[in-house]
């Protein structure tokens, strides 16, 4: 089966597996026992995997808080922000084509008493810079912006966002997961001062990831949002998940030494995906800035056809989404599509392909074979598409 949903999740690296599996068994140390050898030795494995997730980002290792995924970090990130800045105010932006995570974390936020501003972006998904910097107040707390989209690929301006964040005073988070691992993304450099990220993303394992925390330049501090231990500089409590940080410190390494030959590699392969399917399915349109974006994404709309009715055709054969996993429940066009100016129909029709480490030349030519197919199939039995036909 050709796997092409690598935004969702990727495969675990097989080194990654193999770092990680001496800790389910032959050495079981709960990383906070302190009285025996195999305790020491789990203590130091997350030590070694601080590090290691640390380097992938230019970070101090102190800088690093291991979470269960980038969710709990974004909610960490939003709402202990929230809770620790009271006193200068409760007022937060971000972009109506976040995810998930950190949208609810907003809703979240505005039923515990802050004013959220919703920004919108442009067709090409990027944001306003000038409307971005209108909407900063003296009581802004936080600015959220993604930093590459998880449906589209797009990226944003993040140091110039840093750049304004700073002049007004304000902090900003990213949530970074579908870029670290896959692009060099170092939160200092780009004056980000909170960044939320995911194991699974690049590689490693799930149920793991981490929340960046400035430590100087300024200095950061967030409320927990989780009690009982005082884990993670108190910031996180409960036992850590050591052989999925172990693996996450693995998946980080190999992503510092190879994710550079990863990019060059799937860029064309993306694009030639692409053009291939732009080409030779009439009426198709890319989605998102076709420049600014992760390499190994593409979001095409197939107009007059329903997504899922497509990927049900090859559904054996082919892995695709139609937008977030963590959305894909819902019955609703893709909000991230919406926010862009798509009608309803258009963002249904769409598609994201994300390819990833294991991707191989000759799955595209079987992939654009079986969209084509699937598309034409489709529109075969549409009556609005044979009224479109001259």
């Amino acid at each position: 089966m050709i796997y092409f949903d690598n935004n969702a999740t990727t495969p675990c690296d097989p080194k990654v597996v193999e770092a990680m599996l001496p800790y389910f068994y032959e050495q079981p140390g709960n990383a906070a026992s302190r009285n025996h050898a195999l305790g020491w030795l789990a203590e130091d494995a997350v030590k070694s995997a601080r590090k290691q997730v640390a380097n992938l980002i230019s970070a101090e290792a102190k800088e690093v808080i291991f979470t269960s995924g980038a969710t709990e970090s974004d909610n960490l990130a939003i709402l202990g922000t929230l809770e620790q800045y009271r006193r200068k105010g409760s007022h937060i932006i971000t972009l109506k084509t976040e995810h998930k995570a950190v949208l609810d974390a907003c809703a979240r936020a505005e039923q515990l008493g802050a004013e959220v501003t919703y920004l919108d972006v442009q067709p090409d998904g990027l944001v306003d810079l000038s409307e971005l910097e209108a909407a900063i107040r003296p009581d802004t707390v936080l600015v959220s912006i993604m930093w590459g989209n998880n449906e589209t690929g797009v990226l944003q301006p993040m140091e110039q966002i840093g750049a304004l964040c700073d002049k007004h005073g304000t902090l900003l988070m990213s949530d970074a997961t579908q870029v670290v691992g896959k692009l060099p993304c170092h939160p200092r450099e780009a004056g980000v001062h909170l960044m939320a990220f995911s194991a699974h993303k690049m590689y490693g394992p799930k149920g793991v990831g981490g929340l960046y925390v400035s430590r100087r330049q300024p200095k950061v501090s967030v409320a927990a949002q989780v009690h009982g231990g005082g884990h993670e500089q108190g910031l996180r409590s409960g036992t850590l998940n050591v052989p999925g940080i172990v693996g996450f410190g693995k998946a980080a390494a190999l992503a510092k030494a190879q994710m550079e030959a990863d990019a060059q590699r799937l860029r064309p392969l993306r694009d030639q995906l692409e053009q291939q399917l732009l080409r030779e399915v009439p009426r198709a349109f890319l989605n998102g800035h076709p420049e600014h974006r992760l390499p190994h994404v593409s979001n095409i709309a197939f107009p007059f056809t329903e997504s899922d009715t497509v990927m049900m055709r090859f559904a054996q054969e082919l892995a695709l989404s139609s937008g977030s996993a963590c959305t894909s429940a819902s019955v609703e066009p893709s909000h991230v599509l919406r926010a862009m100016g798509l009608t309803a129909e258009e963002a249904h029709s769409s598609l994201r392909f994300s390819l990833g480490r294991f991707t191989r030349a000759e799955d595209i030519e079987r992939a654009v074979d079986l969209v084509r197919n699937a598309v034409a199939a489709v529109r075969a039995g549409s009556p609005v598409w044979a009224a479109q036909q001259p």
